[in-house]
């Protein structure tokens, strides 16, 4: 996937600049909107605000069909894998998507060897549940990444561009011509506007996700003491699975 990312960024770096006559949709003072808040944005805007936006909207492309809900938490997982196991299926668990089946999974292959101690496999699911939280947890980072770094981002293009503007009145001394120094306060504030726009949905998107997963996980730290439970009552051991296969 970060190979399509890749050739999304080189188009963007090459492309941004020529689109610069484009008068489609024009602002107050007769500039198009993409001269007003792409063109006029300069080099920090084309180079690095603008991929960033496409990696946000990539990445949360992503997540939205990784990580449904339906995906990490599906219906009827806990009676299939309960199947699974009594029939010796384990090598199936772990290809399956769904939270339960990877912690069962986990849980089975560390336990096998030990016994079937109820206590022990419990604190191995606690542990394989913790261990599959920080991995989806993980993945969402990169959204809370981008909505940390681009206001940073779109700070260093306000910073350069009152530095410009500063230097234009300096050199001007004291009365510079408005249209040197409008251009220079425009990068510092195109620059802050797109480092806004990137981090107000990417922190939004980050946040739901981590709610989405920290309630996946909680609702699979019930179905996994279930299966568990029905798997004792059942006794179905480590030891049995693995004569089983």
């Amino acid at each position: 996937m970060f190979r399509y990312l890749l050739v999304i960024f080189v188009f963007l770096i090459f492309c941004c600049p020529l689109f610069a006559g484009s008068d489609a949709v024009e602002g107050g003072d007769g500039k198009s909107l993409l001269v007003l808040f792409v063109v006029d944005g300069g080099p920090i805007v084309w180079y690095v605000l603008i991929p960033m936006s496409v990696a946000m909207i990539f990445v949360a492309s992503v997540f939205f069909v990784s990580l449904k809900r339906s995906k990490l938490l599906s219906d009827g997982a806990s009676e299939e894998i309960v199947l699974a196991v009594r029939r010796g299926n384990i090598a199936g668990l772990s290809s399956r998507e769904d939270v339960v089946s990877k912690v069962v999974s986990r849980v089975i292959a560390k336990s096998k060897h030990l016994g079937a101690d109820k206590k022990y496999m419990h604190e191995l699911a606690k542990e394989a549940l913790h261990e599959q939280a920080l991995l989806l947890l993980r993945k969402v980072e990169w959204c809370g990444i981008i909505g940390n770094v681009a206001p940073m981002v779109g700070l260093f293009g306000t910073v350069y561009g009152m530095i410009q503007a500063f230097d234009v009145l300096g050199s001007a001394g004291g009365q510079p011509r408005p249209d040197q120094l409008a251009a220079k306060i425009s990068i510092a504030l195109v620059t802050t506007f797109w480092g806004l726009l990137i981090a107000i949905p990417s922190l939004v998107i980050h946040g739901i996700f981590r709610s989405q997963i920290e309630s996946v996980v909680g609702e699979a730290a019930v179905e996994v003491e279930m299966v568990i439970g029905e798997l004792f009552r059942g006794k179905v051991t480590g030891d049995k699975c693995e004569s089983d296969r």
